[in-house]
């Protein structure tokens, strides 16, 4: 069991389940990658009161026909589900006809009780680093919401009004105590939801490189100049940095740079767009 947890998530979530009576919905960031890990579980139990959107975002980064299979997946556990690529405004259309859906019920309520219209007021969660902020912008361009390529920039609560007829309220990226599977904390480190100082560059990078002859071993051969893929994650790390030209003295290759530029692009989607996981084994 992997156990990390800086402070400030504690009172995250403190305030997350107080400012649960303040919205009508919960509209929940997931990356597409990784679909399943990307969700909270400690949050589960409070959200599932409310009126739930499901956005999986980058599905830039991820494989198209994978996400839709996650969107129907998750339609069928009953929740409003839509691929957005919140960075370059992609997806916005479907992404605000699933809050127009996810609204509906919540308006139809309020008319029964004869109370006036008012905005519909939603609360933003999701992990570090899964672009809340960036799809909070997406919607409300004027919006002045925090963003970053590093888990933990948005640090306090921010509400945000949008022309769409919706308020926004923005939380901190939250992760939960402990990771029950190293499975779960290597998706989360490979995706940046865990920041780069808590798991060693060199042992992410070599579960990566495993991971992806695996998962797509044309498009990793082929980004990295790879006639055969080695078969050990050692071999692979030496041989991309041969590759690169990521030589040390005597012309030892420099591994664990290799293991560094392996998961920035990984990230920046600069091998293929990979997903890490199948609804099937969920």
């Amino acid at each position: 069991m992997i156990q990390w947890y800086p402070g400030h998530m504690a009172k995250t979530k403190r305030n997350i389940e107080a400012d649960l009576a303040l919205v009508d919905m919960i509209i929940e960031v997931i990356d597409a990658r990784i679909p399943a890990s990307s969700r909270n579980p400690d949050l589960q139990p409070y959200i599932k009161r409310k009126a739930h959107l499901l956005l999986l975002n980058k599905s830039d980064l991820a494989e198209e026909k994978l996400t839709r299979q996650w969107i129907s997946h998750y339609r069928k556990m009953g929740y409003i589900p839509a691929a957005v690529n919140a960075a370059r405004k992609q997806g916005l259309r479907e992404m605000m006809l699933a809050i127009e859906t996810a609204s509906r019920p919540i308006m139809a309520k309020l008319k029964e009780k004869n109370r006036l219209p008012r905005p519909v007021r939603a609360m933003v969660l999701g992990i570090p680093n899964c672009g809340k902020s960036t799809v909070i912008n997406a919607i409300a361009p004027n919006a002045s919401a925090k963003t970053g390529n590093k888990p933990g920039v948005t640090r306090g609560r921010q509400w945000v009004k949008t022309k769409a007829g919706i308020e926004l309220l923005d939380t901190p990226g939250m992760l939960w105590p402990k990771f029950a599977d190293y499975d779960t904390a290597f998706k989360l480190a490979v995706c940046g939801s865990i920041s780069d100082s808590v798991f060693p560059v060199y042992q992410v990078g070599c579960e990566l490189a495993q991971r992806l002859k695996d998962l797509a071993p044309q498009q990793f051969a082929a980004r990295y100049k790879m006639a055969i893929i080695p078969d050990t994650a050692e071999e692979i790390l030496a041989l991309i940095a041969q590759n690169r030209g990521m030589l040390g003295q005597g012309g030892k290759p420099r591994d664990e740079d290799a293991a560094l530029l392996l998961i920035q692009e990984f990230r920046a989607g600069k091998i293929g767009r990979i997903t890490m996981e199948r609804p099937a084994a969920h």
